[in-house]
């Protein structure tokens, strides 16, 4: 398809995940096709997870397209989003290298494309999806700290970043584009006949075509904890900077800490580090 590029605007802050997409996401569905060297497998949050060193970003999108060369190729996905803006990138670059080189890209949605996922989920020819996966489509979250000039600045951002997602729908589905603004203002979650109803994807997946590895399952506690934890220092009024110092720091001991004081504080509950913070006046609604 001629899926048209989405226009990016200037990025003023990282946009977030849903809760709903974090609590949805089972990490431990994978495609059960052998994963042949022409296959870019995307099984994490979009763009770098600084919390856990994951993240599928567009860095690593150019380096298998670099290996994939000019051959047709397919993207697995099983994402609660992330990152719009990287995501954005992602798409369009998938779609650039397409149509530059004459190429057929068929999509699959394993588990789950969500947010940002779903927009990368568009750069496919073909989109299969299984019968138990789901498509959520929405208007961008973020977190914005600042005075009501601050605010006012961002919603214009968004609202420009929302218009431009809605019309890579658009072209997809066929729908209008009202129809379109009103799924993405209602966050709305098509299950796999429904998204080729509606024409988010094109047809099933065959159920054997998908595994459940029980080893992978586990990413998404983790990453479900951790960004509970970042919303509440956001919210508490630290920078992504501080954030990130201060839980490297919870992360990484210094080298000459004592082995025992390592391993008592090792395995930190960051569920519980949320809920710590939840309790700060700026989070509580107590100032």
């Amino acid at each position: 398809m001629n899926m048209p590029r989405i226009a990016v605007p200037e990025r003023r802050a990282n946009a977030r995940l849903p809760d709903a997409a974090l609590d949805r996401w089972d990490s431990g569905i994978r495609s059960a096709d052998a994963v042949g060297d022409n296959v870019i497998s995307i099984y994490d949050v979009i763009g770098e997870d600084w919390w856990t060193g994951g993240g599928f970003t567009l860095r690593r999108l150019d380096g298998a397209l670099r290996q994939i060369g000019r051959r047709d190729f397919e993207v697995h996905i099983n994402s609660p989003g992330g990152d719009m803006f990287e995501g954005v990138a992602i798409y369009n670059k998938i779609r650039d290298h397409a149509e530059a080189n004459g190429l057929t890209v068929k999509v699959k949605v394993m588990g789950l494309a969500a947010s940002a996922a779903s927009v990368i989920a568009m750069a496919g020819d073909d989109i299969e999806i299984g019968a138990s996966a789901s498509i959520m489509i929405h208007n961008c979250w973020t977190i914005e700290v600042g005075n009501r000039h601050d605010f006012a600045a961002m919603a214009e951002t968004m609202a420009a970043f929302d218009a431009n997602m809605a019309k890579v729908y658009e072209a997809r589905t066929g729908k209008a584009a009202d129809e379109v603004a009103a799924l993405m203002d209602a966050e709305t979650w098509f299950s796999g006949q429904e998204a080729i109803d509606a024409g988010f994807a094109t047809e099933l997946l065959p159920a054997d075509r998908v595994k459940n590895d029980p080893n992978a399952r586990a990413l998404a506690h983790a990453v479900r904890a951790e960004k509970k934890a970042e919303r509440a220092m956001l919210l508490a009024g630290a920078s992504r900077k501080d954030a990130k110092a201060t839980i490297s720091e919870l992360k990484s001991p210094p080298r000459d800490a004592d082995a025992d004081a390592v391993r008592d504080v090792g395995g930190l509950d960051y569920a519980a580090i949320a809920a710590a913070l939840n309790k700060h006046p700026l989070n509580t609604g107590v100032h």
